[in-house]
């Protein structure tokens, strides 16, 4: 190569990559958004301003007229996406830096082509009809919920966490509606029939967590400390709004304060304010400045149980622990999205444990995580923590119980490895470093990593990056009546060698004392040399303390003398092993282990406890007894369950022992007491019966017997909340005696607007779907797989798996089986996040196929 064609060479490439930097990339323009499209935005775009204004009717049917304005810097030019997921009928005008020019869409993106663009600062204006699906419109409320990628259904925007953004909002709302968003009302502007309010800018958000409600509320102010909190609710009922109103202010103010001295970070964001939505989706969602709660979790009455009020806490703190853990510093990828949820759980168990005491918080953190956890790490549709994401459309299949109950395990284990101390100071610099920012797990594992010696990265491979657990064998030798040895293994439960890494006790038991030894399993062998030399026990409790993770044995001379342990905890954790042990074809027999559990609740006074054992024992009872064995004891398990709930002194445990009744109840004599509770609402003695509970006993009353519509129409009259109402009407057809007009029910669902109110399909499924009107409700399973990919794609985060439940839950013959086998079969290719999905739903309903008798 001679001189002047190297330096020619040399000038070319150096222009082209100029070029290449100045254009960029060209990116595919597909549905959702792709990893591709979200690295590239983020690579070019910063400093984004969103101003929108929605012109919100009383009509629930009637458009919403908006407008908004996009203010961004760029760094590059390249054809500019802007994720709007509607028709392109929506779409009425668009400028580009004072440009008024033709609007291209395509696959749910406007396209803005890079000459009406420039390096800098540039301006868009958009007028269009705002999409309804994620703005939850009812009669008179509506309230957005845009997670994970729902802002693009609803308006154009960069929907993607790692763009985060300062919106400035006004809504025009009908005069007497409130209103509610993530920032300070700034002022409003009152007309005939309509008032505009104005926000003030937003703290720096992303999409997901932008959000508003408008409606008719009833609006409360409270100042805690130098605090001002606003809240808004459509709560009715006097006595639940006397009982919850100042609890709800307080366990916000507690929540703050213990998490501002954790982290040693204020609050961060510009104000506090919250509201319970009738039938929300989910417990609650944590958008700054206006956090969303389901309103039935908030509001409590004198029938609520000590457990229903420390679950309203633990809510709340959870809610509270985001405005730290996801919304100051948010993942940079819905890959991610596992960081935030683990983090608020696990905070919000801290609140509790400082709340609760310790002994009472370890017992609420097993029964809230472990069973939930199991409930999917052992089927064939067990996904690890961490998963991959290529397109944020398939976001929503992410959520579920791995995030939610093994990760606060998986991150007890590891402030366990790393000590309280060191934990704290990691996170701590976590925080600062990634302040209104974004970061990824790899990140804060960087960062834990200074604060210990343990090789945090082999110990995140097997319990962040790979799903499953472990199941733990032991062997005992002795020398005449001494333990000569004693040791551990560990084993993936679907084979292989992996070692989860973690500590628990287990105790051996004497006639006179017992001994707990802490149990170090870091390998796949461990020798706990501390038993040596010791008596031989008269059984073994293994994982006593509740902190080990994975399927213990099972001594079954323990479960002979289970209700004698004084421990609460460990009698919990002796009741989840045997359970799991059950399930796993080991130990007991469904029905062998049901006689157990009945015994039990006569002796157990610890109210979880007691509602753990209630849980287990109708669950085998539905699920894993054919139908001539549940008849065969029902009689004695209505005869033991009344008389408990006779003899039982607290009010809790004998509302515990009355859903017990309620549930499993199939004879005349059962049904003609429950239904003279109901008819005379006149609750058995001790036990405080509310307006809901009269309302779910007329509903399990309609299912068991023949007088369905004289029943749900007099119950339809008791009822005044007219959200309440109006979801007794909607479940009215789930229920009926003419198996037509439940599969009129059942088509009606195949549209989407028919399903808009989620919690209540759920129900409404899990009714049509209960064990006696199986033999009538098996033709809808295929049709109901058939239509996942729909529910996906139009439903929000947790719709999939509660679908699913709602309907496989309680299923256990052959023919159901062998639709789901059927179905996945005849999809290869089916999308594998939903079938995971499917695979971990119908895990009780194969196993049944080996263990129900």
């Amino acid at each position: 190569m001679n001189i002047i064609t190297k330096y020619f060479s040399l000038f070319f490439l150096l222009s082209s990559t100029a070029f290449a930097q100045q254009a960029g990339l060209k990116i595919a323009v597909e549905p959702g958004v792709s990893l591709a499209l979200a690295n590239a935005r983020s690579a070019s775009i910063s400093g984004i301003q969103y101003q929108l204004h929605f012109t919100i009717p009383a009509e629930q049917t009637a458009p919403i007229q908006s407008t908004e304005s996009i203010d961004l810097k760029l760094n590059k030019l390249n054809q500019l996406q802007i994720d709007f997921k509607q028709n392109a009928d929506h779409l009425k005008t668009l400028t580009v830096n004072g440009k008024a020019i033709a609007i291209e869409f395509k696959d749910e993106h406007i396209l803005i082509n890079q000459q009406y663009l420039k390096v800098g600062n540039n301006h868009i204006e958009i007028a269009f009809i705002a999409g309804n699906e994620s703005l939850n419109r009812n009669k008179d409320f509506l309230y957005a919920l845009f997670v994970p990628d729902h802002a693009r259904t609803v308006f154009p925007c960069f929907d993607q966490p790692d763009l985060k953004a300062n919106f400035l909002l006004s809504l025009t709302v009908p005069t007497d509606w409130k209103v509610m968003a993530n920032a300070v009302k700034n002022d409003s502007l009152k007309q005939a029939n309509a008032i505009t309010y104005h926000f003030k800018n937003s703290d720096k958000l992303p999409t997901y967590l932008f959000s508003f409600t408008a409606g008719k509320y009833i609006h409360l102010t409270k100042k805690m400390k130098d605090r001002e909190m606003e809240f808004l609710h459509r709560e009715t009922d006097s006595a639940k709004i006397k009982l919850s109103v100042d609890s709800i202010f307080v366990a916000h103010r507690d929540a703050i304060d213990f998490l501002e001295d954790w982290t040693s970070i204020k609050y961060p964001f510009q104000k506090i304010g919250f509201v319970g939505v009738p039938d929300f989706q989910f417990g609650g969602m944590e958008h700054p400045g206006e956090v969303q709660y389901k309103a039935s979790a908030l509001f409590l009455d004198q029938g609520a149980t000590k457990d229903q009020f420390i679950s309203r806490s633990n809510l709340i703190s959870h809610e509270t622990a985001h405005m730290w853990f996801g919304d100051l510093v948010t993942m940079k990828w819905f890959n991610d999205v596992w960081m935030k949820e683990v983090f608020a759980n696990f905070m919000a168990d801290k609140v509790t444990e400082k709340l609760m005491g310790k002994s009472t918080f370890d017992l609420k953190f097993l029964q809230d995580h472990y069973p939930a956890a199991y409930g999917v790490d052992r089927t064939l549709g067990a996904n690890p923590i961490r998963q991959q994401l290529d397109n944020l459309q398939e976001a929503g299949s992410m959520y579920g119980n791995i995030i939610y109950h093994k990760a606060p395990i998986m991150m007890r284990q590891l402030e366990l490895l790393m000590g309280k101390e060191n934990f704290q100071k990691g996170i701590r610099e976590y925080l600062k470093k990634y302040a209104y920012s974004n970061a990824t797990w790899n990140d804060l594992i960087a960062i834990l990593s200074k604060y210990t010696k343990s090789d945090l990265y082999s110990w995140n491979k097997v319990w962040v990056n790979e799903p499953g657990r472990p199941v733990f064998t032991y062997e005992i030798k002795y020398e005449g009546d001494k333990i000569s040895n004693l040791s551990f293994n560990q084993i993936g439960e679907v084979g292989g060698q992996r070692v989860w890494p973690q500590s628990f006790t287990i105790k051996l038991v004497y006639p006179a004392y017992s001994k707990v030894l802490t149990v170090n399993s870091m390998t796949a062998k461990t020798i706990v040399a501390e038993a040596n030399g010791l008596p031989k026990p008269q059984y073994i409790l293994f994982n006593a303390n509740g902190a080990g993770y994975g399927l213990f044995p099972v001594d079954k001379q323990m479960m002979a003398d289970v209700y004698h342990i004084t421990d609460p905890l460990e009698r919990a954790s002796a009741y989840i092993n045997t359970y799991e042990n059950m399930l796993s074809g080991k130990g007991f027999k469904p029905y062998e282990l049901l006689v157990i559990l009945l015994k039990g609740i006569a002796v157990e006074k610890n109210e979880m406890n007691l509602r753990l054992l209630t849980g287990y024992m109708t669950n085998i009872y539905w699920t894993f007894l054919k139908a001539d064995k549940r008849e065969s004891i029902n009689v004695l398990m209505e005869k033991t369950i009344w008389s408990a709930l006779e003899k039982e002194q607290l009010a809790n445990n004998k509302k515990i022992l009355f859903n017990a009744y309620q549930n499993i109840y199939q004879s005349p004599e059962a049904g003609k007491r429950l239904y003279d509770i109901w008819l005379k609402q006149s609750a058995p003695e001790g036990v405080k019966l509310q307006e809901d509970d009269y309302s779910s006993l007329a509903l399990t009353l309609a299912l068991k017997t023949d007088t369905v519509n004289t029943i749900l129409k007099e119950q339809l009259s008791r009822t005044k909340n007219e959200d309440r109402k109006n979801r007794l009407i909607y479940l009215m057809p789930a229920l009926s005696l003419d198996v037509k007009e439940r599969d009129n029910f059942f088509n009606g669902l195949k549209e989407r607007k028919n399903r808009q109110k989620e919690a209540w399909v759920s129900t409404a499924l899990a009714y049509l779907h209960h064990p006696i009107r199986q033999v009538t409700s098996e033709k809808y399973l295929g049709e109901s797989l058939e239509l996942l990919t729909e529910i996906q794609k139009t439903g929000d985060i947790f719709f999939p798996q509660s679908w699913l439940a709602a309907i496989f839950s309680s299923y256990n013959g052959k023919k159901a089986y062998a639709v789901v086998q059927d179905f996945l079969k005849s999809h290869p290719d089916y999308n594998p996040k939903l079938k995971d999905k499917i695979l971990q739903t119908t895990d009780n309903l194969k196993r049944a196929q080996q263990i129900v008798n």
